[in-house]
């Protein structure tokens, strides 16, 4: 952006907001610049705080005039490249905009702006009996969990982000506020909005508002952590588990190389041996039985040792153990940049995936660990890698290559809950095929001038053009 546009735009937003809620600060603009990822930082022009749904469709409509692009702003926790904005433009940082506004006990539903907080969120809900199920692992805001559809841990049970949706609040490139769904639990009533607009990571349109599925909190929970001889075996032992039906509510497998960064990062001691990490939530008869039967699976697939944890501090210390995982690789690996790969196939392909992965690895000598959330068929390398080395860069990029080709070949995806962003938008039409019409034909309808994060999913072509 030229100097005398930024600074017409800083005046006219800084009449909207205020001084103390636009910013263009060096630092700040630094902040906005990055996520977890490795892809290369580039700063805003600007940074903004809103705090209604109004204010953000007064910038949105600014955007529009100047032809300035629009990036939204959770936390920064993304991992492929979401909320860097290459094209520079305005950041609208929604941590102002962090109420939870009204619980809805009786129908199992909470309406809370995009700033609200995975962590906040649940401290609230357990006044009521209730939680949020989705557990990405990091503290992420449930804004940015519904744009890149986020899942994690708990999703084999609950389901993903998208299945949580009832309704968002949402500003449209035109500065138009619409809301894509109901509080009903079912609709058969006009297209389904919820469906597009989750997952859109900022293309189409700025959340405002978010109406979220919550659950009661289980009488009881246990969890377990079961090691066994090779990773074959412990993927093999999940796809029983699901076969046989048991109502299992995570269900996570570490490899070795990422036990033995559990340890050293967490101070356990567990075994350094491919390990799976389950929980079960229900009543305590239901409980035993449940329990019973997978420690039964888990012994025919060679396990060789299952430890319970059914005490509130035991579990934490396991389920901590495995959500910093990631930490982890980043404080055993200093100098090196974390890398994650991030592919989902059909449950049936799981073991040969896992394996073919494993295999990769080892095979191009990197620096990296599996682990994943098996109960749906997805699984991630971290990866540690020098980017000041062009040879082990390229064979980073060689081995992701690999495991998205491996999945695509077998009817999966090449991103089960990261998103798309920069990193994965080479895939699209590998993956979509003629779909991909249809996807730009949405953008462009939804915002013809495409200031809405562009360069992101997908790239911004004018069908039958060759834009």
């Amino acid at each position: 952006m030229m100097t005398a546009d930024r600074k017409t735009l800083e005046e006219k937003l800084k009449e909207l907001l205020g001084d103390g809620r636009v910013s263009l600060n060096e630092t700040v603009r630094a902040l906005h610049g990055r996520d977890e990822s490795y892809h290369a930082e580039r700063l805003p022009d600007l940074v903004v705080f809103p705090e209604t749904a109004q204010e953000v469709s007064e910038i949105v409509l600014l955007a529009k005039e100047t032809g300035i692009p629009v990036i939204p702003f959770g936390l920064g926790s993304s991992l492929e490249g979401h909320v860097i904005p290459y094209s520079g433009g305005i950041t609208i940082d929604f941590s102002l905009m962090n109420q939870v506004l009204e619980v809805r006990e009786s129908d199992f539903l909470v309406r809370v702006q995009p700033g609200v907080t995975r962590s906040q969120l649940n401290k609230e809900l357990k006044k009521y009996g209730l939680f949020f199920s989705v557990d990405p692992g990091a503290d992420a805001t449930l804004g940015g969990m519904a744009a890149t559809n986020a899942s994690g841990t708990t999703s084999v049970k609950y389901g993903v982000m998208r299945d949580q949706v009832r309704d968002l609040e949402v500003v449209l490139a035109d500065g138009s506020i619409i809301h894509t769904g109901s509080l009903a639990a079912k609709s058969a009533s006009g297209l389904h909005l919820n469906g597009l607009f989750v997952g859109s990571e900022g293309t189409l349109g700025c959340f405002t508002e978010l109406t979220l599925r919550v659950y009661g909190i289980s009488e009881e929970t246990a969890a377990a952590r079961a090691s066994f001889p090779t990773v074959d075996a412990a993927v093999e032992a999940v796809v029983s588990i699901l076969q046989a039906g048991i109502p299992i509510a995570r269900v996570e497998l570490v490899d070795e190389p990422s036990m033995e960064q559990v340890n050293r990062h967490s101070g356990t001691g567990y075994p350094v041996r491919p390990t799976l990490f389950l929980e079960f939530h229900g009543n305590s008869a239901g409980l035993r039985q449940d329990i019973g039967f997978c420690e039964e699976i888990v012994k025919e697939h060679g396990c060789e040792r299952i430890d319970f944890e059914t005490e509130t501090e035991g579990r934490n210390v396991l389920w901590e153990a495995r959500h910093n995982l990631a930490y982890a690789f980043i404080h055993g690996h200093p100098g090196r940049k974390m890398m994650v790969t991030d592919v989902c196939v059909p449950i049936s392909e799981l073991a040969g995936a896992v394996h073919h992965a494993r295999e990769a690895v080892d095979r191009l000598g990197l620096i990296g660990g599996i682990t994943g959330h098996v109960g749906d068929g997805n699984f991630h390398i971290i990866l540690m890698i020098d980017l000041n080395n062009p040879e082990e860069v390229g064979k980073a990029d060689q081995l992701n290559e690999a495991i998205v080709s491996y999945a695509l070949d077998r009817s999966g995806t090449c991103t089960g809950e990261h998103g798309v962003g920069i990193g994965k938008q080479k895939y699209q039409e590998q993956e979509h095929g003629p779909a991909i019409h249809a996807m730009r034909a949405i953008k462009q309808a939804l915002d013809p001038e495409n200031i809405m994060n562009p360069g992101k999913v997908i790239d911004f072509k004018q069908e039958g053009s060759e834009k």
